[in-house]
């Protein structure tokens, strides 16, 4: 068989050279799938099928020439085929051609065969289908390697942590192509009629795997052009180019496929399943030379299923044709959340320390009981963020690794264990002869916390906001929604598990920038938002809400090494502080040295190169040392093993170049020198300043916080780790007889401070001070 019969190969290499010119822009709504990395294309046995039901060679050399090309742009390709059944049945036809036997009746026959039949063609079938791909992809070095599943194989946890396994390990292994196909000559549907829970059909064989094997795309060919507003054989119907649910109110589907199971019914549903999953998903003709180059190219071929494509659709015609409501659905969606959120909160702030306490320890031990399902969801977040290119920074803070979710549990387990936070009194004063006023903490109410790429700030957020009496409103970052969505559902589960009163509604979790969007204008609802990412995020947050906003825009921390330093100590200090966590926030970014020490940066230099950092030079460093790069800017957070080394002329110049270029997060001076540690203490101002120790240390669960929802760089409220405490407002609390103002006649106000120990007097026959808390009911 030459090359030359398998397929247009001149269309393939034109469109590798100069797709653009070939066959024009991509569409707007397609460039979406332009950035898959992970591919599932299902062949439809239309598609592998001639009129005269004979396998269609020709096409299936076409697909494979195109599936080489992606493969060369390093794309990942996993293949769900059909036709096992049509090759059995023209071997068996072969076989038996003499021979009138029934089954030579059934086989040679355009009728539907029995189901034993079917089995037993799929039986002598799937070899040569799976010696026929070896071959036409050989031809193209490529390897096959076949994969039979049955519908029952998904209902099975331990199968599929195999299968994703087997699967990672073969796309691991270069030019490798995973084929896919049930295995008819086991399956049997009729016993699966009332619980079947895995497959029906090809289609949603290929939909299972999309989602089981974290794919970017699913890539559906069948016999016509996608879904059609009208019969395909009607010359006037015209091809959906975008499905919108919508459409299927009216809409009738003809009778299903001649050759398969499928048709285009299941098609469709399959196709929405994936995409409401996040897997984009395409129908396309798979008939047309060339027509999965031009998916992937983000051509307007066949019908795109994309959740976002959905969603900002809807939002478009929500806004065009509600004049009269500039929020819309959308907006009561979210404000329904909210209220939910804010209702939960109220019942949770009223419960006793006990049940808060055992919320959080439910929450503690179910954390650490699934920690390998927990792994396992954030690999595929991890896999699928690496096949996108993600930011080497943001790809580390989406990684969870079994030590992270332990110290976790840790934290949530410290939490529970601190001292009850709501109801404590802050202070009592008599107003008046029998009348105390009483000023108690309080939660704040609703929090909306948005965070990117860190799936474990989501149990550290819940943790607090949980024995603080508070309700959530998150929003994680879409390349860690495998993990965010799991650890949702555990906490949720804990929630509603010990405290059904207070119920899962408690934390609410959203997933698109329009619902963001929307919670930002809930100032009624939402008491504030804890914005956790990038400068551009919180910068975003904070000009578009009325919301008052806490957190940290940028994270460029110092270390200053000053002419009383040890260098030993201080080099081992900014080691640690650069490549303990080089992406978190308080990692440091810049090493001011005193001038005096510049005979023997060397040594310094030396030290950080061995540990594998970068060094840059600032604006003096570049003057006084020749063999230093200039760092990018004087204000330059880097997330990475880079950091800043500049040179100034004292602990002052030090202080004022910290004032002028930092963010207010974590500085250090590096000293033996008592008297500048306790000078520089005293005047940097930032969130905090350390002598003598790591950046790394300004952590809320170092602090003995047990987690935070963030650092805040802000002055008003809470700065630096923000734990349970920062989480807390106040209340003032009276408890009178009848006392009234008029105008303040015969009132004397004596207003005297009263202690808040054991000799004050009950605050009523329920609830009474413990060490100065006010237990909950």
């Amino acid at each position: 068989m030459s090359m030359k019969s398998l397929g247009d190969l001149a269309v393939t290499e034109k469109f590798l050279d100069d797709s653009e010119r070939l066959y024009g822009d991509p569409h707007p709504t397609r460039y979406c799938v332009r950035n898959s990395r992970r591919i599932v294309v299902k062949v439809g046995t239309a598609v592998v099928t001639r009129q005269d039901k004979r396998l269609a060679v020709g096409r299936l050399g076409a697909l494979v020439e195109q599936i080489e090309a992606l493969v060369s742009k390093d794309l990942q390709v996993i293949l769900v085929t059909s036709g096992a059944v049509t090759v059995g049945r023209q071997k068996l036809f072969h076989q038996h051609v003499l021979n009138s036997s029934p089954l030579k009746m059934q086989i040679s026959s355009g009728s539907p065969t029995t189901t034993i039949c079917n089995r037993a063609a799929a039986s002598a079938g799937q070899s040569g289908l799976m010696a026929l791909y070896d071959t036409l992809f050989a031809m193209m070095d490529l390897q096959a390697s076949q994969l039979l599943v049955t519908p029952r194989d998904f209902r099975d946890e331990n199968f599929k942590v195999n299968l994703r396994e087997t699967t990672e390990e073969l796309l691991s292994v270069s030019r490798v192509i995973p084929v896919f196909n049930e295995n008819d000559a086991i399956s049997d549907r009729s016993l699966d009629k009332d619980k079947l829970s895995g497959f029906q059909d090809n289609d949603s064989l290929a939909k299972e795997l999309a989602r089981e094997l974290n794919a970017d795309l699913l890539v559906l060919l069948t016999n016509v052009d996608g879904l059609m507003d009208g019969p395909p054989k009607d010359r006037n119907s015209k091809v959906i180019h975008t499905f919108m649910p919508k459409i299927l109110e009216n809409f009738r589907f003809s009778s299903g496929s001649t050759v398969g199971r499928g048709g285009m019914e299941a098609k469709v549903a399959s196709a929405w399943d994936a995409a409401q999953a996040g897997v984009t998903t395409v129908i396309a003709n798979g008939k047309l030379p060339s027509v999965l180059l031009r998916v992937m190219e983000g051509m307007q071929e066949g019908t795109l299923f994309d959740r976002d494509v959905v969603e900002a659709e809807e939002n478009a015609s929500r806004c065009t044709s509600t004049a009269a409501s500039e929020d819309g659905d959308a907006l009561e969606t979210v404000r329904d959340l909210a209220l939910s959120a804010r209702t939960a909160s109220r019942k949770l702030a009223a419960c006793p320390t006990e049940t808060r306490v055992k919320i959080l320890r439910r929450i503690a031990s179910d954390l650490a009981a699934n920690e390998q399902l927990i792994m396992e969801r954030n690999m595929r977040d991890v896999a699928s963020a690496e096949r996108k290119k993600l930011d080497p920074t943001l790809l580390q803070r989406l990684k969870l690794k079994p030590e992270k979710i332990r110290t976790l549990v840790k934290g949530i387990q410290a939490i529970a264990d601190q001292e009850e936070p709501l109801r404590k009194l802050q202070s009592r004063m008599e107003i008046m002869d029998g009348l105390v006023l009483e000023k108690m903490t309080s939660p704040i109410g609703v929090l909306l916390i948005i965070f990117e790429a860190r799936p474990d700030a989501l149990p550290q957020i819940a943790a607090l906001a949980i024995r603080s009496g508070n309700g959530l409103m998150l929003k994680g970052g879409s390349e860690a929604r495998h993990s965010n969505e799991l650890l949702h559902h555990i906490i949720s589960n804990a929630i509603d598990t010990v405290a059904p009163e207070v119920g899962s509604g408690l934390i609410g979790l959203v997933n698109s920038r329009d619902e963001i969007r929307d919670l930002l204008k809930l100032d009624d609802v939402i008491d504030l938002v804890i914005p956790r990412g990038s400068n551009a995020l919180v910068t975003n947050i904070k000009q578009n809400t009325k919301i008052p906003v806490m957190g940290h825009a940028d994270g460029i921390c110092h270390i200053y090494i000053d002419q009383d330093a040890d260098l030993d100590l201080a080099c081992k200090i900014v080691v640690d502080a650069k490549t303990d966590y080089p992406a978190a926030c308080n990692a440091v970014e810049k090493v001011l040295v005193h001038k005096s020490l510049l005979g023997q940066v060397y040594k310094i230099q030396k030290q950080l190169d061995q540990a594998g950092i970068t060094v840059l030079g600032g604006e003096e460093a570049v003057k006084e040392i020749g063999n230093l790069k200039k760092a990018p800017s004087p204000k330059h957070e880097y997330g990475n093993r880079t950091l800043t080394l500049e040179i100034v002329r004292s602990m002052a110049e030090a202080v004022d170049h910290i004032h002028s270029f930092g963010s207010g997060h974590t500085e250090a001076i590096i000293t033996e020198n008592k008297d500048t540690a306790e000078d520089f203490l005293r005047k940097v101002d930032s969130a905090c300043v350390f002598h003598n120790m790591s950046t790394r240390f300004a952590d809320g669960f170092r602090f003995g916080l047990g987690a935070e929802v963030g650092i805040s760089t802000g002055r008003i409220h809470a700065r630096g780790p923000v734990g349970v405490e920062g989480l807390l407002t106040s209340k003032w609390v009276a408890r009178g007889s009848g006392n009234i103002v008029n105008h303040d006649e015969g009132i004397e106000y004596t207003h005297r401070p009263l202690p808040l120990g054991n000799d004050r007097k009950p605050l009523s026959d329920a609830v009474a001070p413990v060490n100065g808390v006010v237990q909950g009911q």
